[in-house]
């Protein structure tokens, strides 16, 4: 048995991850679960599984739980710091590492510094942090397994290698190196809600708008990056470090029906693709039980159905966030806590209605631009980017009407 911790479990990748364990009792043991301020979705879970520990990351909820909402077989903790200790505790093996956004990367890092198996959902980990941390996962022997579905269609593709040596990840393996035998990556995107349009129907997205995604049900900023093309630009600095790839081997082609999750090239033209259903509970449970399949609740492809699979080259000049995706990817350093950040406010303010759709990656290349690059940051300069970027992008102003 696995003693397994859920960070980020009232989430739609938490929600999606116990609904996995429901039916892998037999393989794992829920020990803890961490969200936000979300207590009542939290006490309902406590109540299902019945985890050793239940962390409240907004200690200011200490004071207004009523009391026997949960368990009392679980112990309640409150704050961040509680988050972290979840995440590192001698008893927990799996951590599932959910947190949207940067407030996942302390705890993330705290599992990867406790050695621990890391089914990484949180992809902004590695697009602030990724050398440093997957540098820190060699030296504990932690392993970082990708739970985005493209990130983990590359992970089963690349077990089709056929040289009998594993491949990265999981980064902690002695035998894991830089995939040889690859020539390229190609991501799959499904484009968004805005797909096809023009530059004036973009310039008028609104909120509502940005969140009806056409084939995936996620959070508010997942999906608006989604929208803009960022969520595909995060996912192409993510693959960089996660497969130990140059950018110049990093493609994104947009795919309408999410049905490819994406595809490994081989240095002998040989293309390898995962397909499936867009459902998350596969990637999920395949980070689990890795290298083990076994039976999983997701839905399965019919293929007596028939179906069409299209692929577009994505529109770079109406979505340029992904450009910048590629420019972090290639210089590395501080450009990602930075490019991370910035986005994260230009999308809070978009929905928020003071900033434009379009303006979501004007901010983010503006804040890029200005900030001093350093080459080799350490996790402390990295947070101090962070909020320097944040404060940067809070006061940034459009020069065009909203």
């Amino acid at each position: 048995m696995k003693r397994v911790a859920v960070l980020g479990s009232t989430g739609s990748i938490g929600t999606n991850t116990l609904c996995v364990l429901e039916g892998l009792r037999d393989r794992f043991e829920l020990f803890g679960l961490a969200t936000g301020r979300k207590w009542q979705e939290l006490a309902e879970q406590s109540r299902t599984f019945s985890p050793r520990v239940a962390v409240l990351a907004d200690a200011a909820l200490s004071r207004s739980i009523p009391a026997n909402s949960f368990p009392a077989s679980t112990e309640l903790r409150f704050g961040a710091e509680e988050v972290t200790r979840l995440a590192s505790h001698p008893d927990v093996d799996v951590v599932v590492a959910a947190i949207v956004g940067a407030a996942g990367l302390e705890s993330t890092w705290a599992a990867v510094e406790a050695g621990k198996l890391i089914a990484l959902a949180n992809k902004e980990t590695l697009v602030v942090a990724g050398q440093p941390v997957t540098e820190l996962a060699r030296r504990t022997g932690a392993k970082l397994l990708p739970v985005d579905s493209e990130h983990s269609a590359i992970f089963q593709a690349l077990a089709s290698s056929g040289d009998g040596v594993p491949q990265a990840p999981p980064f902690g393996d002695s035998t894991a190196r830089r995939p040889s035998s690859v020539k390229r990556i190609v991501l799959t995107s499904s484009g968004g809600p805005c797909r096809g349009w023009s530059r004036s129907q973009l310039e008028s997205v609104t909120p509502q708008t940005a969140l009806c995604h056409p084939t995936w049900k996620m959070g508010p900023k997942i999906t608006v990056d989604s929208a803009t093309l960022m969520n595909k630009a995060l996912e192409v600095i993510e693959a960089r470090w996660l497969f130990d790839l140059e950018a110049s081997q990093i493609e994104v082609v947009v795919h309408p029906q999410s049905v490819v999750h994406s595809l490994v090239e081989f240095v002998d033209g040989s293309c390898i693709a995962q397909l499936s259903p867009p459902d998350m509970k596969l990637p999920i449970q395949y980070a689990l039980t890795w290298p083990d399949r076994c039976e999983c609740p997701g839905p399965k492809m019919d293929w007596t159905r028939a179906s069409t699979l299209t692929f577009e080259v994505p529109d770079r000049e109406l979505f340029p966030a992904l450009d910048l995706g590629f420019e972090v990817a290639r210089r590395g350093g501080s450009c990602g806590a930075v490019l991370n950040a910035a986005n994260e406010v230009a999308v809070d303010r978009f929905l928020n209605g003071t900033l434009s759709f379009t303006d979501i990656p004007r901010v983010s290349r503006s804040v890029l631009d200005a900030h001093d690059f350093d080459p080799a940051p350490g996790l402390t300069d990295l947070i101090r980017l962070d909020a320097w970027a944040r404060q940067e992008a809070s006061r940034w102003k459009s020069s065009h009407s909203i």
